[in-house]
């Protein structure tokens, strides 16, 4: 399971987002950093493929990415990370959407919910063999491996802990209400809690030690963007501001 908050035109910065990272545990990654320069994007980077799942650019833009759960496999003969890295090459948000539009058209890749936003914009953009993109409005949003916010599609094989999600989905909403007179960063922090809270259910560890949250971003893009980085599960791991050569 991935989770991906989303705050989008609640709070003077309009951009606010908490996300938790599951992955095989032995799959090689290192945390936030410069890893483009025209334009500037901050991001982690997946070993194996080059791409990553979250990051920012210097023009405000975010994209983040979930795994989606399917009940078949699609070929995936291309790296959703790497199609996080093209959409974190636009300028606007909207430029990052139409980039996603036009490469699912021209490359085959494993089922994603993938979000993008801005000052101005925000989309959810769902693939599962045919592309789907849902505007956000103003407000709190969750996404999740099987959907987002109230809309969910949970397949046969992963029936139980799909449910299970939806349900987590519904109890990360009402959490994090914003509250009269909540700064960005106080509900930032607030997120921050919720995702190392197991009773939401959203900081996973593997019996077999095999897969499990592996790390944990916190994003507020405005006038001075801030990233803080969990470099492992959030319920035993600081978030930790990520320092930058050249702050963007």
């Amino acid at each position: 399971m991935c989770t991906l908050t989303l705050a989008w035109r609640v709070f003077d910065e309009p951009v606010v987002v908490a996300a938790n990272r599951d992955e095989l545990l032995e799959r090689p990654a290192v945390g936030p950093a410069v890893v483009e320069t025209d334009p500037v994007v901050v991001a982690p980077r997946d070993e194996d493929a080059g791409g990553t799942w979250i990051g920012y650019n210097e023009h405000g833009v975010f994209v983040g990415v979930t795994n989606r759960w399917l009940d078949s496999d699609l070929a995936g003969e291309r790296s959703r990370g790497l199609l996080v890295r093209d959409a974190l090459r636009q300028r606007t948000a909207a430029d990052a959407a139409a980039i996603v539009e036009a490469a699912v058209a021209e490359h085959e890749y494993q089922g994603f919910h993938l979000v993008v936003a801005d000052a101005d914009d925000a989309r959810l953009l769902s693939w599962d063999g045919g592309l789907t993109a849902t505007e956000f409005d103003p407000g709190v949003h969750v996404v999740v491996n099987v959907g987002a916010d109230d809309t969910f599609d949970v397949p046969d094989r992963r029936r139980e802990p799909g449910e299970r999600q939806a349900e987590a989905v519904g109890s990360i909403r009402a959490e994090l209400e914003p509250r009269d007179g909540e700064t960005a960063r106080g509900w930032r922090d607030r997120a921050a809690a919720v995702l190392g809270d197991h009773e939401f259910g959203v900081c996973v560890h593997d019996p077999e030690g095999r897969f499990g949250t592996r790390s944990s971003s916190l994003i507020v893009l405005g006038d001075e963007p801030e990233y803080h980085f969990a470099d492992g599960p959030p319920c035993e791991t600081a978030h930790e501001p990520v320092v930058l050569e050249g702050q963007v």
